[in-house]
């Protein structure tokens, strides 16, 4: 026999409105960061740690700086680990 009461879903919440975003502070200063699930990754992104690229479809990382100064232009797509390891990096070659 059927259910009378079927189960109500939670209606979908996109992920620009759902995204959490969270402060970190480091010797490169404060930075606003956002974790970007696989699924909402729909185009190839180069991350300024390694200089790799992230193909789409990959989770990632959002950072931009804060304050007044950072904006959707400051906005650098990093792989989670590099983005962990950026302070613990030598500067070192940089595509052009």
């Amino acid at each position: 026999m059927p259910r009378s009461n079927p189960p109500r879903r939670r209606p979908h919440v996109p992920l620009r409105s759902a995204a959490i975003t969270r402060t970190h502070s480091g010797a490169d200063g404060d930075w606003l960061v956002r974790s970007v699930p696989g699924s909402a990754s729909l185009k190839d992104y180069r991350c300024p740690g390694c200089d790799q690229v992230i193909p789409a479809g990959t989770g990632h990382v959002v950072a931009w700086p804060a304050g007044e100064y950072g904006s959707v232009e400051d906005r650098r797509h990093w792989h989670a680990p590099c983005w962990d390891a950026r302070e613990r990096r030598r500067p070192g070659r940089r595509r052009r």
